[in-house]
């Protein structure tokens, strides 16, 4: 089916094409992964850090919600931000996203979950996140993720954005797999079945599983030393005096 035009998106131009991210992102975001591992001196780097730096890099506002699907805003541009791990991101093909709690006890007031159709159960929960996307959408013109794909040691990463999309239930077909989690697969026209969502009773949390595109970024870093804890507080001139015991 062809995309329908939109008043609101024709009208408002996002601030990129989809992954053609501004001039000097990647270099920017070397400098800014070279920053993280050397001031806190361990390779971990969370969703909130990953939302902040997106936020700087592209010029727009860093502004955490509940909803987490417009976490980074530019004008009429959001963003949600995702993390995830990967050996070797350069050559990660799909990725695993966690996009959200949808239960379907609590939105629909389900008193069982077990022993009901798998596909009526399946097309609650994308209902469920097609709210969520809409109410976004209300607000932004264009909304998208932005997924930062990372190795342990946070030398390697890719980074790629996919449009924060609606689901029509009846393109997709669920079943319970053997660890009894809700699974959700695309089917394609030519009859092709691929593992799209899953969905997990015991907290229901929901899973989206995207595609890599070829126009991802990718990037390595060298491991810079750590910063001397030291010279950091002589830089500062810190002085005792700054801190203040509470008895």
């Amino acid at each position: 089916m062809q995309t329908p035009k939109l008043r609101n998106v024709e009208k408002y131009q996002p601030p990129y094409p989809l992954n053609k991210f501004p001039a000097n992102f990647a270099v920017c975001l070397g400098r800014e992964l070279v920053y993280h591992l050397a001031a806190r001196g361990t390779p971990r780097l969370e969703g909130p850090d990953w939302e902040e730096i997106f936020a700087r890099l592209v010029g727009a506002q860093w502004q955490p919600s509940n909803v987490g699907l417009d976490d980074i805003v530019y004008q009429q541009c959001a963003w949600g931000a995702k993390t995830v791990k990967s050996k070797v991101p350069c050559k990660t093909k799909r990725v695993r996203l966690i996009s959200g709690r949808n239960s379907p006890v609590y939105s629909y007031g389900d008193s069982a979950i077990t022993g009901v159709d798998p596909d009526e159960l399946g097309g609650k929960i994308l209902s469920i996140w097609n709210a969520r996307v809409t109410d976004v959408r209300k607000k932004f013109a264009h909304v998208r993720t932005v997924v930062l794909v990372k190795s342990d040691d946070l030398l390697e990463v890719a980074v790629f954005e996919t449009e924060t999309s609606l689901y029509r239930a009846e393109n997709y077909k669920w079943s319970w797999n053997k660890k009894r989690n809700l699974e959700g697969y695309e089917v394609r026209p030519d009859k092709t079945e691929i593992h799209k969502f899953t969905w997990q009773p015991h907290g229901s949390q929901f899973t989206i599983i995207e595609e890599v595109p070829e126009k991802r970024l990718a990037l390595r870093i060298r491991k810079p030393p750590p910063l001397d804890r030291r010279k950091v507080l002589e830089a500062l001139e810190f002085d005792e005096s700054w801190v203040q015991v509470l008895k």
